[in-house]
């Protein structure tokens, strides 16, 4: 079957998949705070003197509003915002400290948003001195954060470089005008290159660019142009994304055009296969769903090695059972549990001062929870996965693989007595693989539809 007929066949509302149980299937009826608290001193116990832990920053803020944007954030001019969520942070770390018996040992942290560079160097040195104050660093640590790159100076690279920080990923979406107003997000070429040099000049080892194809009003000929300007400054890694539109999700933010001003789902394909012929005629390889390095970068080494790993930060190169989310909406897991805060800013504050973790809603995972999410970050991570011993076997297995027997006649998956591959021809399919061993999906089929489509 020609890939043009699959893409009509397989393009289906589904899942990310940068967690299992996805957040629309969590058992929220048997959560608690107490539950959750339990279940991070268990992974903390296993993990932080050997692996160490990860932390994730959620930095809300932003200036404009970016109408691709389904991230939560919060709209202001106002910089006096930012110390005091600094100190709410902050204190929301010490409660979190207070759990363990130990100092935390930090090996990988995040900071996203929002707008990172929204806060002024002087205020994320604050912030970072101020966990440093409450941990010890991992050997081998990465710290990494997301740039804007009108926003990001000289300034803000040297202070969270000299902090330790080696990776930036700069959002540069597309570079042709139209689409550029379409999404409310006008940036020059020039200000990415700027950053980008920049930070090269400093010193940071992994330098990535985030491209987002499917925009409203986006063409082949807009893809390849952002590509060639792409090529040109050479990033370690790309994301080269699939616009998700979910508006009724997230409200008026996608709203700022019609649906009938997007690109169909075959020319988003198009797109893409044409945007990842010229990504790996320049030497980047594809890795995972939606991301690009060179042979240089972690992420490909990971790759390499399959130690790649997948959470609510999307691909890391370095894996750690647990992950603690700071700020509002930010997501935990525990590898045996998942915890995500209030989403509304005012509710934090509220619930810091209380002395209270902010957590509103989460899910502790049974034991079919944690098979299948092993078998889910399989596939996500190296596009196989297996059923050799009994740890990887669950009831209803028999149930998946009739359900990918469509998928084996077309061409995008190999299935011997114990195993599933994915074809180079499948890749592009993997959610849909996934979806296949969701039995949370399978079992509550959603009456409204919950997420954006596959291709």
């Amino acid at each position: 079957m020609r890939q043009q007929s699959l893409v009509d066949k397989y393009n289906v509302p589904g899942p990310r998949y940068t967690s299992y149980p996805t957040v629309p299937f969590w058992d929220m009826a048997t959560f608690s705070l107490a539950q959750w608290k339990t279940s991070l001193q268990q992974a903390f116990k296993e993990s932080n003197s050997t692996e160490g832990i990860s932390l994730y920053l959620h930095l809300p803020f932003c200036e404009s509003l970016c109408t691709f944007c389904g991230c939560n954030k919060r709209i202001t001019k106002r910089h006096e915002v930012e110390s005091p969520y600094i100190t709410a942070i902050l204190k929301e770390w010490q409660m979190y400290c207070d759990l363990f018996d130990e100092k935390p040992n930090i090996k990988e942290l995040h900071l996203g948003g929002g707008t990172p560079t929204f806060f002024s160097p002087a205020n994320l040195n604050r912030l970072i001195k101020g966990l440093f104050s409450k941990a010890t660093l991992a050997p081998g640590y990465e710290f990494s954060f997301e740039g804007h790159p009108n926003n990001t100076t000289r300034e803000h690279l040297q202070t969270l470089y000299d902090l330790g920080f080696r990776r930036v990923s700069f959002g540069v979406q597309d570079y042709n005008e139209t689409v550029q107003k379409a999404i409310h997000r006008i940036q020059p070429f020039e200000n990415v290159k700027f950053v980008t040099e920049t930070a090269r000049e400093i010193g940071y080892t992994s330098i990535g660019h985030d491209i987002i194809f499917g925009l409203p009003f986006q063409t082949q000929a807009h893809v390849i142009e952002t590509i060639t300007k792409t090529k040109q400054l050479k990033p370690d890694r790309i994301a080269f994304y699939s616009y998700a539109h979910v508006p009724w999700i997230k409200g008026n933010g996608q709203r700022g055009f019609k649906e009938s001003d997007l690109p169909s789902p075959e020319a988003k394909r198009e797109q893409y296969e044409t945007g990842k012929q010229l990504l790996q005629e320049v030497g980047y390889t594809e890795i995972g769903m939606d991301h690009f390095a060179l042979p240089t970068d972690s992420m490909y080494l990971a790759m390499q090695n399959e130690t790649l790993h997948r959470n609510f930060m999307g691909y890391t190169a370095s894996k750690t059972q647990m992950m603690i989310g700071l700020g509002v909406s930010s997501i935990g897991d525990s590898w045996y549990g998942f915890g995500q805060n209030v989403k509304g800013l005012e509710e934090y504050y509220h619930l810091i001062n209380e002395n209270i973790i902010p957590i509103f809603r989460g899910h502790i995972l049974n034991q079919e929870d944690l098979t299948i999410r092993k078998h889910i970050l399989n596939l996500m991570c190296h596009g196989k996965t297996h059923w050799h011993d009994a740890e990887m076997q669950f009831e209803g297995l028999d149930d998946v693989l009739q359900r990918l027997q469509e998928m084996v006649e077309d061409k995008l998956i190999e299935i011997t007595d114990s195993q599933l591959m994915l074809t180079p021809q499948g890749t592009p399919f993997v959610r849909n693989v996934c979806m296949a061993f969701d039995l949370l999906l399978q079992r509550k089929q959603p009456q409204k539809q919950l997420f954006s489509m596959t291709v």
